[in-house]
């Protein structure tokens, strides 16, 4: 029977939880969520770019990389 009580008391914590996050961060409209998700694109990529280039030994791949880099923090820049 305490187990009952305990696992209801769970479920209420995390009901309000879930309430309070919904008060804390109101949902985003379509335009902010889709640039939200290109942020992020952009910054895996980056990610990745950074991870080849730590790696490259070839001057010219290491060049382009570079590049592709500086491009990719302009356009972070950018989004801001």
């Amino acid at each position: 029977m305490a187990r009952g009580w305990e696992s209801k008391s769970v479920e209420e914590q995390q009901s309000q939880a879930a309430e309070t996050s919904r008060h804390i961060n109101p949902p985003l409209s379509a335009a902010e969520l889709a640039q939200k998700r290109h942020r992020e694109r952009l910054a895996l990529s980056r990610k990745h770019v950074r991870s080849q280039l730590d790696s490259a030994q070839n001057p010219r791949h290491r060049e382009m990389l570079q590049v592709a880099l500086a491009d990719l923090d302009a356009r972070l820049a950018q989004l801001g």
